[in-house]
C-alpha cells in the first residue's frame, strides 16, 4: 500500500515522498488544520455530542468541539495539507 502511494506520488512531482518531505511545507498543514477545524466547529451538524476536546483556553475560538470533531477536523486538515504540498512541491525547493 505505501509503495503504490510512493508511486502516485513520484509520478504526479516527479520526486519520492522522502525528497519531498522538509520542514518548509509544516505551515500548510498546521495552517489548514487550524482552519478546518475553526469552520468545522460550526458547520458540523451536531459538534459537541460526545466528550469535549480540551483545548484550553483556545476552546472558545473554535466553538468547543467534541473529541470526534477534532479528530475529523486534523484529519481532513491534513489531507488538504499534503495536497497544497504536493501542488506546491516544485516551487518550495
Amino acid at each position: 500500500m505505501i509503495h503504490s502511494l510512493w508511486f502516485i506520488a513520484e509520478t504526479a512531482v516527479g520526486q519520492t515522498p522522502t525528497e519531498l518531505w522538509h520542514w518548509q511545507g509544516t505551515p500548510f498543514i498546521i495552517g489548514w488544520s487550524l482552519l478546518v477545524l475553526f469552520i468545522a466547529g460550526r458547520t458540523i451538524k451536531l459538534p459537541h455530542v460526545g466528550t469535549e476536546m480540551p483545548l484550553g483556553p483556545f476552546a472558545p475560538i473554535f466553538n468547543r468541539p467534541s473529541v470526534a470533531t477534532f479528530l475529523a477536523s486534523m484529519s481532513f486538515g491534513h489531507m488538504l495539507g499534503i495536497a497544497t504540498i504536493f501542488g506546491l512541491a516544485p516551487y518550495l525547493q
